[in-house]
């Protein structure tokens, strides 16, 4: 099976990049998540967090976003002492700002479609020949970084957002000679 270069020969890269890594993403709940997993791995290795993801799913109630956005400094400090998380005050803060954001998200309207919007619901289709010409970000995801820092969301620059939406779908960037590129599926 031909993957992405920088899928290395771990069992959850794999899985991450073979059933989720581009598929495009519309529920509100697993976009919660990824946003969360980009957050934790900001200046870490993408693998460290899959590596943590289970114990970050048990410690944020698998996403729960009400649950989420309910915890307090309390289970802040809960979470510094559990060693199978990223212990990083900031990030995991931002997990709990992000979740209340998104429960007092305005009525009529959904995270999703609001994500979506910037690619007016379209994927947007890179075909890289290498994963080292991959940028680390874009304007599109400079544009949603900055609207969803208005919007109050904590932690979400423009390389976490570009990382966030290759995850979701918004942006496909698998490589050309990749089994999951999209002219590769048939």
């Amino acid at each position: 099976m031909q993957r992405c270069d920088w899928v290395s020969d771990n069992p959850l890269m794999q899985a991450y990049h073979d059933q989720e890594w581009g598929r495009p993403q519309h529920d509100d709940h697993k976009l919660f998540e990824l946003l969360c997993l980009e957050t934790y791995q900001a200046g870490l290795s993408w693998q460290t967090v899959l590596n943590k993801r289970a114990a970050f799913e048990d410690d944020f109630y698998h996403y729960d976003i009400a649950q989420v956005a309910a915890m307090t400094e309390a289970d802040v400090d809960r979470l510094l002492g559990d060693a199978r998380i990223i212990r990083h005050r900031q990030k995991l803060m931002a997990t709990i700002n992000n979740a209340q954001v998104l429960q007092n998200w305005p009525a009529g309207s959904t995270f999703n479609d609001w994500l979506w919007a910037f690619v007016d619901g379209q994927p947007i289709r890179q075909a890289w020949a290498h994963a080292a010409e991959m940028p680390a970000t874009n304007d599109l995801a400079k544009q949603v970084s900055k609207a969803l820092k208005k919007q109050g969301f904590k932690f979400v620059g423009p390389t976490t957002i570009y990382s966030f939406l290759q995850g979701a779908g918004l942006i496909n960037d698998h490589q050309r000679n990749c089994d999951f590129a999209p002219e590769n599926q048939g």
